[in-house]
Parts: structure tokens; C-alpha cells; sequence
């Protein structure tokens, strides 16, 4: 599978980001990649206060049912995230849409980071979310989710290829720290590729990091953006190239196993 991630500059005007959104997919096909990945809240922006909570749609919205025609009229498989409604229930979810014509799904974020999407949405708790997409096993995760390493490594013992990330990592060394270290070690402690699709520059509210990466099972960065500026960046994914790899560092059969010896206790 060939993936492309976008890293979406935050100051334009975000009422254009579903057609931005559109565009990237169409750059992403004419590379012949089989899908795209877009960065948290990548449907609206993330800084957009309480605006958002009119702004959110429901798993079949308008906006979302936009979006869904144009990755099946390009061919082009599209993981963004939105602000999702369920009710009088907010979530920040991404929505997985099959450019062949599956059905859509969606994830909802797990864990929310501090009093801004604490005061406006709700965290769906932990759960083990993988799909088949593109030929691959899909583990789905959203930003701050990504930092607690269970998450993770749940969805490697689930089977997971690859763990999906859109992010609205915030600038400052700790989010430096996170996007080139964290991702890295969390493919290789995983034997997973990890696509971590970030925003960049400023909003009204919130300065981003950028840095939007491809990490390998091996720990090594497959394509990387900057820390500002809009990028859209290429790798293909091929888990069977790792397998030397996993063989040598076999984390998740090792602890398969331990877990199995203690239960026969």
C-alpha cells in the first residue's frame, strides 16, 4: 500500500478545508497512493473554540457525505478527523472511508488533553479499533491517545500493520520531543508503522509543531514533514519487508507468551 500523509497549514481559512482536504486527495491519487490521512479536527481546523459544537456533524453529515463521494469518485481511501455529534454527545472522531465503496467507520478519540476538548467534547475511553483497509490491518488512534503506549500496543496485539494517528500536536519542545522521538519508538517497541498527519503554523487560537512523519516497524522515519507549512508526504507500507526485523525483536509474541505461561499457573 502506498499512504500519503497531510500536514495542513492552519492559517488558512478553515470553511475551505473540506475542499483543501479534496484537492490533497487528488495530488495523493495522481502519486498513485491508496490513501490519505488528514490531521485531527482536519474537516473543520482544531482551534475553533466553541464554534466546533455548531460546527460538528453526525457519522452521516453533509459534509462528511462531501467528502465520502469525492474519495470514491477520485479512488482514493481517506482517514480525517472531524468533530462528530451524537446527540447532545461531542466527539473528536476520525472517519475511515473505504475509496472502494465500503462503508464508512469511525473512531472516536479515546483520551482528551486538557481543558479545551475537555470543555467541549467527550473522551470515548480506550478501545481496540481495527479495520481492514487497503490490503492492510488499520489500528486507529487520535493525538494525545498515542502518548499512552497500552493504546498502542493493543492494537499490535490485535494484528495491526499500521497505527493511524491524525494529531494537533502543539508547538514547544515537548511536542518536538514527541513527533521525532515518541512516533519513532512506538513503531519500533510495536513492530507497527505508525502514521502520525499533523497541522502546522497558527490559528486563532493554537500554534501547532508540524513535524508530521511515516515511522517503520524498525524505528526508522519513511518520509517527514517540517515544522511548518503545508506538506504531503509518501511511503509505501510493506509489513513483510519487517519481518527480520520482528524476528529479532519479537516484543508482542515474547509477551503473547508470557501472558499465556502465567495464565496456566
Amino acid at each position: 500500500m502506498k499512504i500519503a500523509a497531510l500536514q495542513m497549514s492552519a492559517t488558512a481559512n478553515p470553511t475551505t478545508n473540506p475542499d483543501r482536504i479534496i484537492a490533497a486527495m487528488a495530488r495523493a491519487k495522481e502519486q498513485q497512493a491508496d490513501l490519505l490521512v488528514a490531521p485531527e479536527l482536519a474537516m473543520t481546523g482544531y482551534g475553533r473554540g466553541e464554534e466546533l459544537i455548531k460546527l460538528a456533524e453526525p457519522a452521516d453529515g453533509p459534509t462528511v457525505q462531501k467528502l465520502t463521494r469525492a474519495a470514491q469518485d477520485i479512488g482514493i481511501s481517506l482517514v480525517v478527523g472531524f468533530p462528530e455529534r451524537e446527540g447532545d454527545t461531542l466527539y473528536i472522531s476520525a472517519m475511515i472511508i473505504d475509496g472502494a465503496g465500503g462503508a464508512t467507520q469511525i473512531y472516536r478519540k479515546a483520551f482528551l488533553y486538557g481543558s479545551y476538548e475537555k470543555g467541549i467534547f467527550t473522551a470515548n475511553g480506550p478501545s481496540c479499533f481495527v479495520v481492514d483497509l487497503c490490503g492492510l490491518k488499520a489500528g486507529f488512534l487520535i493525538c494525545y491517545d498515542v502518548e499512552f503506549p497500552e493504546n498502542v500496543r493493543r492494537l499490535a496485539k490485535a494484528g495491526a500493520d499500521i497505527v493511524i494517528v491524525p494529531t494537533a500536536l502543539p508547538h514547544g519542545e515537548e511536542g518536538r520531543h514527541i513527533a521525532q522521538k515518541v512516533i519513532p519508538v512506538r513503531a519500533f517497541e510495536n513492530q507497527v508503522h505508525v502514521v502520525y498527519a499533523n497541522h502546522a503554523d497558527k490559528d486563532l487560537m493554537f500554534e501547532y509543531q508540524g513535524l508530521s512523519s511515516i515511522a517503520a516497524p524498525n524505528g526508522k522515519t519513511l518520509a517527514a514533514a517540517p515544522e511548518s507549512g503545508e506538506a504531503l508526504l509518501f511511503a509505501e507500507i510493506t509489513p513483510d519487508v519487517y519481518l527480520p526485523c520482528r524476528e529479532r525483536n519479537p516484543y508482542i509474541s515474547d509477551l503473547e507468551l508470557a501472558e499465556r505461561n502465567q495464565k496456566a499457573e
